[in-house]
């Protein structure tokens, strides 16, 4: 996976950005144009336009975030909206284009742990980039992410972390944060608490279930285009691709197997409770344990393409806050070829 290091200016990150992924991006956009007419039946043209619906709304309330993008578009040599519309991917179908993992945070002294599985199209597998970003005023950023998105799944200097789970409902409004800009907005924040106000004042787009964590605590936000739902915990919080609260909108649960995922994690948990109740400390490879589990394969948490389906694992992350630090597994972690690489913001 091509790492890449970028600081200074936002539009001085995003040229960085832009010029060391520019492969990686033409080859996402190439993917993303087949896979927007499949399953929302829009052409680049119409995506396009669909994007730039979200552009007064960004310019006004997110300036940074629109100079970065338009940062990385000069870089790759490609149109601004084209990276507009990598970023707020998960709007452009309304709703009914999706990711699927399984997230899970795990508090116990003398580590706090985040970690995910990311399950997406195996042709994505090559477009990912390792970013790192340093800002004036800001904590510095590490995290995996599709090559042209500056928002997704990974850690900060200050020891706060996001995970994601897409989530199928319909809607979307385009006067709220699309969703992986919402992740690197909780990514530019000091704590979970300073994220989580951001984006309940802010709202998000669509529907997923951020996974905000510190230290100290972690809090879930369920979203819709209609409400954020806040899931707290002190100890322990597991989540997979379909709402556990109450919204206003339908859940169409994207994976049927969403709730036997869920259900699995927690079993696993629950077989570890009496090792783990805080006589032992917990470790990455207890958590990269869960993630590599594979009961009720071909759907299982450690997910393998279908016959009806070409999503499958990807990576899987495994976060310890306090130190802060990560472990990532590249690929399948079950299969020969993943490799593991570290992240350190």
């Amino acid at each position: 996976m091509k790492r890449i290091t970028c600081s200074g200016t936002p539009s001085e990150i995003g040229l960085k950005h832009g010029k060391e992924a520019k492969i990686e991006i033409e080859r996402g956009l190439h993917f993303y144009g087949i896979l927007f007419k499949e399953t929302a039946k829009l052409s680049w043209h119409d995506v396009c336009n669909v994007a730039a619906k979200f552009e007064p709304l960004l310019k006004e309330k997110w300036p940074s975030h629109v100079e970065e993008m338009r940062g990385v578009a000069s870089g790759a040599g490609v149109p601004y909206l084209s990276i507009l519309a990598l970023n707020v991917r998960t709007e452009i179908a309304y709703g009914m284009f999706n990711d699927g993992c399984t997230a899970l945070y795990w508090r116990n002294e003398p580590s706090t742990f985040l970690a995910q599985n990311w399950d997406w199209q195996e042709e994505q597998q090559e477009n990912l980039i390792h970013l790192s970003i340093s800002q004036e005023s800001k904590p510095t950023i590490s995290m995996i992410t599709e090559a042209g998105i500056i928002g997704k799944i990974g850690l900060n200097s200050k020891g706060l972390g996001v995970c994601l789970n897409a989530i199928r409902a319909l809607g979307v409004d385009f006067q709220r944060l699309p969703c992986h800009l919402a992740l690197r907005t909780c990514l530019e924040s000091s704590s979970v608490q300073e994220a989580v106000a951001i984006l309940q004042k802010g709202g998000v787009a669509s529907a997923c279930h951020i996974l905000v964590a510190d230290p100290q605590e972690a809090i879930g936000l369920e979203c819709s285009h209609l409400d954020i739902v806040e899931l707290p915990t002190t100890n322990i919080l597991t989540h997979t691709n379909h709402f556990i609260k109450p919204h206003p909108v339908e859940d169409k649960t994207a994976f049927a197997d969403s709730p036997v995922r869920l259900r699995r994690v927690n079993e696993l948990i629950r077989e570890r409770g009496e090792e783990l109740d805080g006589s032992k400390a917990l470790t990455a490879e207890s958590i990269r344990s869960f993630l590599e589990d594979t009961q009720n394969s071909p759907t299982a948490i450690c997910r393998s393409r279908t016959a009806d389906s070409t999503v499958a694992t990807l990576f899987n992350i495994v976060m310890n806050l306090k130190k802060p630090s990560a472990e990532v597994i590249v690929g399948k972690p079950t299969q020969h070829g993943a490799y593991i690489m570290y992240l350190t913001p």
